[in-house]
């Protein structure tokens, strides 16, 4: 499974205990490795289970979970989004179901996703476009590393701190470390 990740600039990717966890890899990708991951993963015939957004002191991990129908191992791809300008881009136009996802993590914490074809309110009424229910006030957000089951490293690129003790909250180069090849 970890040679599905090869190449993809992943900064921290670690085996997960499934039974603990529903996962059994996760991979953090700076954004800019978010779609040719997907496209990866959908050759592999991964199917996209759902989108959500996690508000932490460090910005928006914006989560993927890819699961499989012939091959037990359900994956998760983290992407940190700043809360100045949380943007990904969409992989709509890879995974059907992702439009919908994209569009309720947009209604919920105001993540954009660039290049989604349809990104007008789902569940939040029009007039309230800007209202974002589970966005976090700045004091309420926990660290990442608090939050997220840190797995079995098997590779962290020397830049991500994200997972580490001595994260540095918001305003951190980790997002934007230099992919690493594992």
């Amino acid at each position: 499974m970890e040679a599905l990740f090869t190449g993809l600039g992943a900064l921290y990717l670690a085996k997960c205990d499934a039974a603990k966890t529903g996962q059994a890899f996760q991979a953090f990708l700076p954004a800019g490795f978010l779609v040719r991951a997907a496209e990866r993963l959908l050759q592999a015939d991964y199917h996209l289970e759902d989108i959500c957004a996690v508000d932490c002191a460090e910005g928006y991990v914006v989560v993927y979970h890819f699961d499989h129908f012939e091959t037990p191992g359900r994956l998760t791809l983290r992407v940190l989004a700043p809360h100045a300008a949380p943007t990904v881009p969409s992989i709509a136009q890879l995974f059907q179901g992702a439009e919908w996802h994209e569009r309720e993590t947009r209604d919920f914490h105001g993540v954009l996703f660039e290049g989604n074809p349809n990104f007008i309110p789902l569940l939040i009424d029009p007039d309230m476009a800007d209202c974002f229910p589970l966005r976090k006030e700045e004091k309420a957000r926990a660290r990442a590393k608090d939050m997220l089951e840190a797995g079995e490293v098997v590779f962290c690129h020397p830049a991500f701190t994200l997972m580490t003790p001595d994260a540095p909250v918001e305003g951190n180069e980790s997002g934007g470390a230099k992919p690493a090849t594992a």
